[in-house]
């Protein structure tokens, strides 16, 4: 009796073993096809990015890192507005520097351009700040360089640039 039924349980897996790789190949493939198809939709992607732009500036307001630590690739590379080269712990400590007291500090005038799974964006920083008693304000034009990963979009680089007092907008 036992051999009969260890027969009919290694029939029963015989003819179903082909169905396993086919059902794996199966879920492979609409994987595989979820990704390619669902690139994203340009405007929310869009959408996206201008609100990770607008966190991004009540974050430096608030003199908080988190959001970088969480956004900011470890692979970042960036450029201060004198010049200085950072990278993203660099950037963390900057931002969280308590020397400067920012007053406000916002970005307009944002325009995101997507390519594929990069985007290009620029911006308008405007901030009211305060160093070592003397309160200053300063514009400043920012590109950061996105890139949409499995764990959404990240920045990998970015640089500012002072404007003269001469094209700077009213604050």
């Amino acid at each position: 009796m036992l051999r009969v039924a260890s027969a009919v349980v290694l029939g029963i897996g015989l003819v179903m073993v082909p169905s396993w790789p086919g059902q794996q190949q199966s879920r492979q493939d609409a994987c595989i096809q979820r990704c390619v198809t669902n690139a994203g939709d340009p405007e929310m992607d869009r959408q996206e990015i201008v609100s990770l732009e607008k966190e991004a500036a009540h974050a430096i307001q608030l003199n908080d890192g988190s959001f970088f630590r969480r956004i900011y690739s470890d692979e970042f590379t960036g450029t201060l507005s004198h010049g200085q080269q950072v990278n993203k712990v660099q950037w963390i400590q900057a931002i969280e520097s308590p020397s400067v007291k920012r007053e406000s500090f916002t970005a307009s005038d944002i325009k995101v351009r997507i390519f594929e799974n990069t985007a290009i964006v620029t911006c308008l920083w405007s901030s009211r700040f305060v160093v070592r008693g003397q309160m200053l304000s300063s514009q400043l034009r920012a590109i950061h360089v996105y890139v949409n990963t499995t764990s959404g979009w990240r920045v990998f680089s970015g640089q500012s640039t002072n404007l003269p007092p001469d094209v700077q907008q009213p604050l």
